[in-house]
């Protein structure tokens, strides 16, 4: 199914549509996997309003996980892009085994840890005596799923960097289509409830990661899953090339949890109802967000070949087309977000006070989307050509302004207008970031002495 594009001859504005417009699709329907949960379990006969809020609880746990097959796959698929580029295919396979040795291992102490924590970790995550029951039973059935979980995310990545978009596509479509099929099995027909959704997204999870695996053990790859040649500064060099896109999807992670915990403690009674209100924000928040990484990761690979190939005039064109792509995309969000968020809501709660949070909720996530789509694309680019420290500070910064403005928000002004956070943070750093990308960007080219038509070759 599908074959690879050539990321060093063919068109990039040609290239960026067939590699982001799959990875958008593919975020879209990975985001899907948590959205259609929600749904069936917001709609349980009698609890379904806190049945919603403990899974809630449980989103930025699980987001968290995952994050860590994101590390893997984001900070080996760079490296291994830009050794294909350099025309260093021992290399690549190298990055590759020795990613794929990392995901085994952060699967196993991952799943470890969750299951000696899990119910310290929900209470402490904003859960209630009334919301524990769901949480914990959602969380244990997910944990176990972790292997499969990590796998599916992590090598996609390796798909997508050989040019292989429609088939990385697949890869999470397998798994999303069997969600939903699940789901509408696991809930409402056998009336398994919370345990019934949480089977459906391990089960689904399993279908992926077996699918990936066996695409990265097949010969239409260039770059293969092998075994051997394991080495710990490698691994090293993988974690630190995908610590920045993993701090950015994990402290997403604990921002929600501190804004689970900040409903809570302030909004008194009324706290469980934030929380339902909030995790239908999010919900919706995600389909904005999961694209926009679909774009800003689907380049990736274009910048990273082009870098190890010294051609600096395509990876300037891929950063140029796929920021045009994401304002365009994010504008369009941002205007359908205030006409139509009413009609997403009714499909997870008929609560009204949830819904009324929920609107007002997205209305007010979405303000600033224009400038979220500056972060998620230039943080991403410079990732792709090792930048590291400097895209992490961007994420970190974006980050610790949300907190801060939460606590202050909530503290003055009552739980509810913490969500203003989320509009303050967005303009912070989008325009923080078009700033560095404009001065330090270009002046990185600069001193290293590059021209567009030539970058510097790729150095272990």
């Amino acid at each position: 199914m599908g074959k690879g594009n050539d990321l060093r001859n063919d068109s990039v504005l040609s290239l960026v549509f067939k590699l982001t417009i799959p990875a958008m699709l593919a975020q879209l329907v990975n985001v899907l996997y948590g959205i259609i949960d929600r749904m069936f379990i917001g709609h349980i006969p009698v609890v379904g309003n806190i049945a919603l809020a403990g899974v809630g609880v449980c989103g930025p746990i699980t987001t968290m996980l995952a994050s860590f097959g994101t590390l893997v796959g984001i900070g080996g698929s760079v490296m291994m892009a830009t050794s294909m580029g350099h025309g260093d295919t021992k290399r690549a396979k190298k990055i590759l085994a020795n990613s794929f040795l990392l995901l085994l291992i952060f699967s196993v102490a991952l799943t470890v840890v969750l299951l000696l924590t899990k119910k310290e970790m929900i209470y402490l995550f904003g859960g209630s005596d009334d919301t524990y029951r769901f949480a914990n039973t959602y969380l244990t059935i997910y944990t176990m799923g972790t292997f499969f979980a990590l796998l599916a995310m992590g090598l996609n990545y390796f798909i997508s960097c050989q040019g292989f978009s429609v088939n990385a596509m697949f890869t999470v479509l397998i798994g999303a289509v069997s969600n939903i099929i699940l789901d509408a099995v696991f809930v409402p027909v056998l009336g398994w409830g919370v345990g019934g959704a949480a089977f459906a997204t391990v089960i689904s999870q399993i279908l992926s990661a077996v699918y990936a695996v066996v695409f990265l053990l097949g010969k239409r790859v260039q770059v293969g899953i092998t075994f051997g040649g394991y080495d710990f500064r490698m691994i090293l060099k993988i974690i630190g090339m995908g610590i920045s896109p993993f701090i950015i999807i994990s402290t997403d992670s604990v921002i929600i949890i501190i804004i689970n915990m900040i409903l809570q403690h302030y909004g008194g009674v009324e706290g469980d109802m934030l929380i339902s209100g909030y995790t239908i924000t999010m919900s919706y928040f995600l389909l904005i967000t999961g694209p926009l990484l679909g774009i800003s990761g689907g380049v990736q690979p274009i910048i990273s070949f082009n870098y190890g190939a010294g051609q600096g005039d395509r990876v300037k064109k891929a950063v140029l087309y796929a920021t045009i792509m994401a304002v365009v995309f994010n504008g369009i969000m941002m205007i359908v977000s205030h006409f139509f968020a009413g009609s997403f809501v009714k499909f997870f709660t008929d609560d009204v006070q949830s819904s009324q949070v929920a609107v007002w909720g997205i209305k007010v996530f979405t303000l600033a989307a224009v400038p979220l789509a500056f972060q998620y694309v230039f943080v991403d680019a410079l990732t792709a050509l090792g930048k590291v420290k400097i895209s992490l500070y961007l994420s970190a910064s974006r980050k610790i302004s949300y907190v801060v403005c939460a606590f202050i928000f909530a503290g003055i002004f009552g739980a509810r207008n913490s969500f203003y956070a989320e509009t303050v943070s967005d303009v912070f750093g989008g325009t923080q970031s078009a700033i560095v990308y404009l001065i330090v960007y270009a002046k990185y080219f600069k001193d290293m002495g590059v021209t567009e038509e030539r970058l510097p070759e790729h150095k272990e």
